[in-house]
């Protein structure tokens, strides 16, 4: 009988056998390791993967409210879901719902210039000697029509009043017309009538002296023309005395020709505020005439008025003045955006409606006076017009709307001083809490709160300093930041966690 010993070393003397039970002693330490550690490398692992997954899903760059994004992580529970990058404290999860209640918009960030501003409030106003048309009645008469109403719109040459004439100064001027008028036909029918006679020396003489006499009528036509335009009648009213020979008893009173638009003409051109045309403009470059708005009606019909005495009150309401209410220390800052041609921003509206910017306005000129009680001073931008309503009415009189009226108020944003290639952001993506400021950054279906520093803020727009807590081209929550703030502490406040057994 051989002995066991012999053949316990065989087995171990061969290598190949060897081999096989050192691989499997590997294998089962490999298993052990794995399942003693798995809490720690199994997280990290589905990280990776989740974050590849995340940066291929997330190259949107539009702002939107992105509620149906979310509506794929709904409807089913978290079982399989890890959300990396984020700690749960800070990090907050929205349903489909609450996007949408919140009206959340989210964009990308991107650095661009800003402009720091000083807000100042203005009021709108008429601009002196051009908004306001008195019309006045050219001659004494009595008023025997009224053809507009107060609030009317009308075009330059529209017909606004007849008036009788009983001005003696005017009669007679028609008068002495109508006599040269007759003397010249008179002689140019006796020049007709020697320019047929044949006698030689004589007849020519004559007939030289009669076009000498024709020329002095024909002057002292011309200066009577002059004064009866001068007393207000119209060339067409001119020219129907000529043809008619009889005098005119009553004047009609028409609607001005309005201004050139030198100061319309200056804004299409002008090239150094930032090549901006004031929203307005744009659309009646062409088209420069406009309506006038009878703001005032002083006579009725059958009225007697005098020579001078007022009638009606146009608005040429095309173009106005917003009047800058600044304090005492703004002046130099303002004069120095003028200097420096600087364009101005407006501001309507606010309260429950949304504020309406215009951009690209002029700084006109900024008042030498402080008023003494208020201590304020003044200054005036353009502030370009438009029409948003015009309506015919029964009676065929056009009432028009104009955008911005006289007395409203609105906020002028001046500038003081540029920046380059900054973070800009809404106020409203910025959520405040004591010292701290945050933001919240997009991470997936979940937004991480993410403190930031906030080196200028004004009453639209939030400057965050690029230190590499957010970078340009991540998302983030462009408004109801707030919100965000006061959900993530209701979060930690208590209540069943829904993340509770997950890891994150």
């Amino acid at each position: 009988m051989q002995s066991s010993v012999p053949r316990s070393r065989a087995l171990w003397s061969s290598p190949k056998r060897i081999a096989r039970i050192v691989a499997a002693l590997g294998v089962l330490a490999a298993l052990v390791v794995a399942a003693v550690f798995h809490r720690t490398w199994l997280p990290q692992a589905r990280e990776l993967l989740a974050s590849a997954v995340g940066a291929s899903g997330s190259s949107s760059t539009s702002e939107t409210s992105e509620a149906e994004e979310t509506d794929d992580h709904a409807g089913h529970g978290h079982e399989g879901h890890n959300h990396p990058g984020h700690e749960e404290a800070n990090s907050l999860e929205l349903s489909p719902q609450a996007w949408k209640n919140l009206d959340l918009k989210v964009g990308k960030i991107e650095l661009q210039d800003y402009e720091r501003t000083v807000t100042i409030p203005a009021v709108v106003v008429e601009r002196p000697g051009r908004t306001k048309i008195q019309i006045a009645a050219p001659l004494t008469g009595m008023v025997t029509g009224v053809f507009v109403a107060k609030g009317q719109a009308v075009n330059p040459g529209d017909v606004l009043f007849n008036l009788r004439l009983t001005h003696e100064d005017l009669v007679e001027t028609q008068t002495e017309f109508l006599k040269t008028l007759e003397a010249l036909d008179v002689e140019n029918r006796e020049i007709a009538r020697l320019e047929q006679i044949t006698d030689g020396a004589v007849a020519r003489k004559v007939v030289l002296e009669r076009q000498y006499e024709k020329q002095k009528l024909e002057g002292l036509l011309r200066a009577q023309r002059e004064g009866l335009l001068l007393h207000g009648l119209s060339d067409a009213q001119v020219q129907q005395i000529t043809q008619e020979r009889r005098l005119l008893r009553e004047l009609a009173v028409y609607a001005p020709e309005v201004s050139n638009h030198e100061e319309e003409l200056r804004f299409l051109k002008n090239e150094n505020v930032s090549n901006v045309i004031p929203a307005g403009f744009a659309e009646n470059a062409s088209d420069l005439s406009h309506p006038l708005v009878v703001q005032n009606l002083n006579v009725h019909q059958g009225d007697v008025v005098q020579a001078g005495s007022p009638l009606c009150d146009l608005a040429d309401l095309k173009v106005l003045y917003a009047e800058g209410r600044g304090f005492e220390q703004d002046a130099q800052e303002v004069i120095k955006a003028a200097n420096n041609k600087w364009p101005v921003k407006a501001v309507f509206g606010g309260g429950t409606e949304e504020p309406e910017e215009v951009s690209g306005l002029e700084i006109v000129f900024v008042s030498n006076e402080v008023e003494s009680e208020s201590r304020a001073f003044h200054f005036y931008v353009a502030v370009p017009n438009t029409i948003i309503r015009d309506v015919q009415s029964l009676a065929e009189q056009r009432f028009v709307a104009w955008k911005y009226k006289m007395g409203q108020r609105l906020n002028l944003l001046v500038p003081v001083e540029r920046w380059t290639k900054k973070i800009v952001l809404p106020v409203e993506a910025i959520a405040e809490e004591g010292p701290e400021a945050f933001v919240f950054v997009r991470n997936g279906d979940h937004f991480d709160r993410q403190p930031v520093h906030v080196e200028y803020r004004d009453q639209r727009h939030a400057v965050i300093a690029n230190d590499g807590s957010i970078f340009p081209g991540a998302q983030v929550a462009l408004s109801s930041a707030h919100q965000l703030q006061m959900a993530l502490k209701n979060k930690a406040g208590g209540g069943v966690d829904p993340h509770a057994g997950h890891n994150h």
